[in-house]
């Protein structure tokens, strides 16, 4: 019985993905609601036939109260059959309409429609661009994707567990009243009207309230996990109390903004407790007086003192529910900060997969600045042939990384194109794209899972033995066999950390060579790919590097020249320009700016300390 309700809806369904979701809070919910549209009928259909059974009880114990002023005897005879059928009733129709309204609600909606949102959220965050996720918290992100599904799922759960039922009980409600006598409807009346104006006073001010504490809530988030992900300079420069004291004030400002929104849920308790004494002596006090006057049955003041101490204990959960409602909507407004912000790097409409042949690249007037009009690249154009190596070698922030980030599409160019086998990088998916580069960064971070995962990260249809037999090349299989993490995992099983922090920096980076060997992708790009290696381990993986080269056009950034030394041709990048391109050999003979960068290594390394002061 569950199951069926619990597979009602498949949370995990095909939908139309888009790169700009609605940016206003009820088009974007109704966006997400759509595969739950014909059970949201439902539910409401049950919220409203089990509101009306509720007040339907409540008359019919009036109607016993005035039976039961008769002869026994009589009444059993007259009213035996009504009454055996009303017990019946009570005891298996009423149960069963409750069982499939909470069924519905709780089973069919709640579990998948949290997932729904939660699904296709981290689905759209995960196609966002390389520079959107750097303009961000990791943790903030995280937060939002994680907060917002429960929130939504609790709107869906008040709209149809607590609006809906309370509207439908407050209509049968003055149904009733209105049928013992016309009245009694008057007092109701103007306490729904002070009822509504209390709700409105505190709707409108719970729902902004509620934002800025979500807000608040996902900058702690942010700065904990900031600190968390790098400890090692935490602890490293002593700053323990310097971070307590950065959390503390968004911690802080947290505290500020709850103590604001349960100021709110003050007040309104307070002016509740009031209006429920006035809506009792008025409904129940009027009953009694035209009981008094002969107006009234003793069942119709019975009936209307069950349905206003119903209603007393009501209010504070329907008013709870609400303030729940459009709390529960701040904080999904919140969310939709990030959930709801547009793709800016797509796909260009009608794009293909990339058709690599040969491997040919070329760099044709590229310019980016990062939006800032200076720094990056101006202007450069290259052409780097099929299976050349390509050596690069500059100053920090000369615009090397920069034009690998473009190479890969991290970011579109402001200007120019880059083109690979005459293909405008910008026409074609860039999934296909990435897929035919390899790299291997400076940064070696792995993801917190084993070794073999993050190996065949690389080519995940892998056999086995391919996976090893890449780890042995990158002169990684030794170390992987002697592994084991705190769970008692072992070699390739073993878990890496976050980041890949349980191994060491020459560890994590042969384990990120091996997942590029396996992907054996037709262009390759080194970004100091040997920086963490000790000297004997870095001569061992040499030979490997440039047997990985072979038939492969490879891009190579290197501080330490050595390294690139033995490249087809090095091209020197100054302030976004290329500034000197040859061999190596060349390069020393025209005593230029590489040159002079050789002339001043120390360890192999390019002593960029020494050449800027010589520059200054």
């Amino acid at each position: 019985m569950f199951r069926f309700f619990e597979n009602l809806v498949d949370p995990y369904c095909d939908y139309p993905q888009t790169d700009r979701p609605p940016t206003r809070l009820w088009p974007f919910l109704w966006d997400y609601a759509q595969p739950f549209k014909r059970i949201f009928v439902w539910a409401t259909l049950l919220s409203c036939l089990t509101a009306f059974v509720e007040i339907g009880l409540i008359w019919v114990m009036g109607w016993v109260v005035d039976v039961l002023s008769g002869d026994p005897a009589q009444v059993w005879a007259d009213h035996g059959t009504t009454l055996i059928l009303l017990a019946l009733f009570i005891l298996f129709i009423r149960p069963a309409l409750q069982m499939l309204d909470v069924l519905v609600l709780n089973n069919g909606i709640m579990p998948n429609f949290g997932t729904l949102i939660r699904w296709r959220s981290h689905a759209h965050v995960l196609r966002q661009s390389v520079g959107w996720f750097e303009n961000d918290f990791a943790g903030r992100i995280s937060n939002r994707i994680m907060q917002t599904p429960p929130a939504a799922g609790e709107v869906v759960f008040q709209v149809f567990d607590a609006v809906s039922f309370s509207m439908a009980y407050v209509i049968g409600a003055l149904v009733l009243l209105g049928d013992s006598d016309p009245r009694l409807m008057v007092p109701l009346a103007l306490w729904l009207g002070l009822y509504a104006l209390l709700m409105r006073w505190t709707i409108h001010r719970v729902g902004p309230a509620s934002k800025d504490a979500s807000d608040a809530r996902s900058l702690v988030t942010g700065r904990v996990v900031d600190a968390y992900t790098n400890i090692h300079s935490v602890k490293m420069f002593a700053h323990h109390d310097r971070e307590l004291a950065y959390a503390k004030e968004a911690i802080e400002t947290t505290r500020e903004t709850f103590q604001r929104e349960m100021r709110l849920y003050t007040i309104m308790d307070v002016s509740l407790v009031v209006l429920n004494g006035l809506l009792i002596v008025g409904v129940v006090g009027w009953a009694v007086a035209l009981w008094m006057q002969g107006s009234a049955t003793a069942g119709a003041v019975a009936a209307a003192t069950a349905l206003t101490l119903r209603l007393n204990s009501m209010t504070g959960w329907i008013m709870w529910a609400l303030t729940t409602l459009f709390r529960q909507l701040g904080v999904v407004a919140e969310g939709m900060e990030t959930i709801a912000q547009p793709i800016a790097l797509t796909d260009a409409p009608g794009a293909k997969p990339l058709q690599l042949t040969e491997g040919k690249i070329e760099v044709q007037d590229l310019s980016h600045h990062y939006g800032r009009g200076a720094g990056g690249l101006d202007r450069i154009s290259l052409t780097i042939r099929p299976g050349e190596k390509v050596g690069l070698v500059g100053r920090s922030g000369a615009g090397k990384s920069t034009l690998v980030k473009l190479l890969l599409r991290f970011y579109d160019a402001e200007g120019g194109t880059i083109r690979i086998d005459g293909q405008d990088i910008s026409h074609v998916t860039q999934d296909s794209l990435r897929l035919n580069i390899g790299m291997v960064q400076q940064d070696s971070s792995l993801l917190h899972r084993s070794v073999r995962d993050n190996i065949l990260y690389g080519r995940p249809d892998a056999t086995e033995e391919q996976m090893i037999a890449a780890a042995k090349q990158a002169q990684a299989h030794d170390f992987i066999l002697d592994l084991q993490d705190p769970s008692g995992l072992t070699g390739y099983d073993a878990h890496v950390g976050e980041r890949g922090v349980k191994l060491s920096g020459g560890q994590r980076q042969r384990v990120t060579l091996a997942r590029v060997i396996l992907k054996d992708a037709p262009i390759l790009i080194l970004d100091e790919a040997t920086s963490a290696l000790d000297s004997e381990v870095e001569a061992a993986i040499q030979d490997t590097l440039y047997g990985m080269m072979e038939g492969k056009t490879v891009i190579a950034i290197a501080h330490r020249l050595s390294t690139i030394a033995r490249m087809d041709r090095i091209l020197v990048i100054e302030d976004g320009h290329i500034v000197e391109d040859g061999t190596h050999d060349a390069l020393l003979a025209g005593g230029g700016l590489y040159a002079s960068f050789w002339a001043r290594q120390s360890g192999g390394f390019l002593d960029l300390d020494t050449e800027e002061e010589a520059a200054e």
